[in-house]
Formats: structure tokens, sequence, C-alpha cells
């Protein structure tokens, strides 16, 4: 059963992404392509910035670094696997299936702009532990958040990307929705480390989203994105 919280962030994807492609109209080819890369810029530091948080410790009034070999780790065996089993492949096939059926098989961005946001908002710590949250009925704050968060990014990216940012909303709530249900079994395995962990390496991803917004297909992230769950593993064994 899909939580409130989700059900508030779905809701607020679409919303953002129907604005956005409305105003996407009334904005000249040079203006979406300068936005886009504005988009990206964004992300990428949004991303850096989670990374730093996670990464870097202050210690004896001295900054060290952690979790270095743990992320090493985490972003090779995730890609290993990921390139094994094709995930960029079956997600764009997805995709294509997603654009025929919702009539829009003119648009040629469609596949660019859904998948783009949907690793914009699906990959980080707070789709997870606000899902588990909503889920162990600790609220729906962090779900109400990052609504608003993922609102008005949706909102920015599909004025540049154009419609398909609105289907983003499908990922979300399967994703979110599966975490809220399986709340009970995924709260024990989400330890502070395995959240740190998880937080560094999405923030990793997203990073490589926002490198590909400026400079497409750059990095297959979708190959990337088992390096999450090993991240998360990898938590057990520190």
């Amino acid at each position: 059963m899909i939580g409130l919280g989700t059900i508030i962030n779905v809701i607020a994807i679409i919303a953002g992404g129907i604005l956005g492609t409305f105003g996407k109209k009334l904005l000249s080819t040079s203006m979406q392509d300068g936005l886009l890369k504005a988009n990206g810029l964004a992300v990428i530091f949004l991303g850096i910035s989670g990374v730093l948080k996670e990464i870097f410790v202050l210690e004896n009034n001295q900054l060290s670094t952690q979790g270095t070999l743990m992320m090493i780790i985490s972003l090779a065996v995730g890609t290993i696997i990921g390139e094994a089993f094709h995930f960029e492949e079956k997600f764009e096939s997805f995709g294509t299936w997603l654009k025929k059926k919702t009539g829009n098989q003119e648009d040629d961005s469609f596949l660019n702009a859904f998948l783009t946001a949907t690793f914009t908002v699906c990959i980080g710590a707070m789709a997870i532990v606000g899902a588990i949250q909503d889920g162990l009925n600790q609220g729906y704050e962090t779900l109400l958040l990052k609504g608003l968060l993922d609102f008005i990014i949706i909102m920015v990216m599909a004025s540049s990307l154009g419609k398909g940012c609105i289907f983003s909303f499908i990922p979300v709530a399967i994703f979110q929705g599966l975490i809220t249900l399986l709340a009970q079994v995924i709260s024990p395995i989400m330890t502070t480390q395995a959240i740190s962990n998880l937080s560094l390496v999405g923030n990793i991803l997203i990073t490589c989203v926002g490198i590909n917004l400026i400079c497409p297909k750059t990095i297959k992230v979708v190959n990337m994105l088992p390096a999450v769950l090993v991240a998360v593993i990898y938590a057990f064994f520190q």
C-alpha cells in the first residue's frame, strides 16, 4: 500500500511537471538549452554537496575523510552487476514502452526527460528513509519535504526537457510504495551506517545525472544503480 507521504510526493511531481511543460512552450530553443545546462550544474552541485557531507569528518579540529574504500568498492561492484544484467537497456525499454503507451511517439526528448528526472528524484536517502518512516507510522514529514523539492526540480527540468519528466512519478510511486509496504523488514537493515553509505553513493550517482544533462550519454547511470545496494550491504562489514 502506497503511504500518504508517497502520494503527496507523486502529486507534487505531476504538478511540477505539468507547470514546467507549459512553461517550456514560452521559451525559445536557446533558452531551453541554457536552462538545461543550468539544471545540469545545479544537479551536479546538489550531488557534490551530499557527497562532501558524508565523506568529510572533523576530528580533533582536523578534517579527514571516511568511506572512500566503500565508495570505490560499491561503484565498481555495482557497475559490474549493472553492466552484466544490462540494466540501462531494460530501463530504456520500459521508457520506450511508456512513451508509446502515453501517445508520445513523436516526442524525441521523452525518453531522456523520463530517465533523467527519474534518477534525480528516485536516488537518495530521503526517498528510502521517508518511505520507511511512512510505513512505520512515524510521520510523512520527510516525504513532504522531498515532495516540495521534487516539485521545484521537476518543474525546472520539464521546462527544458519536456513532459517526459512528469512520468517520473511512476518509478517514484513503485519504489517508495514498496519500501513503505516492506518497512517492517527494511527498517532493521537501514542502520545509521547503511544510510550514510547509501547517501554517499546515491549522491555520486546524482552528480552523474547532472553531468549527463550537460554532456548527454556520458555515463550509464542505470548500470551503476546496484552500487547503492552494495553500499548498504557493505555497512554490515564495517
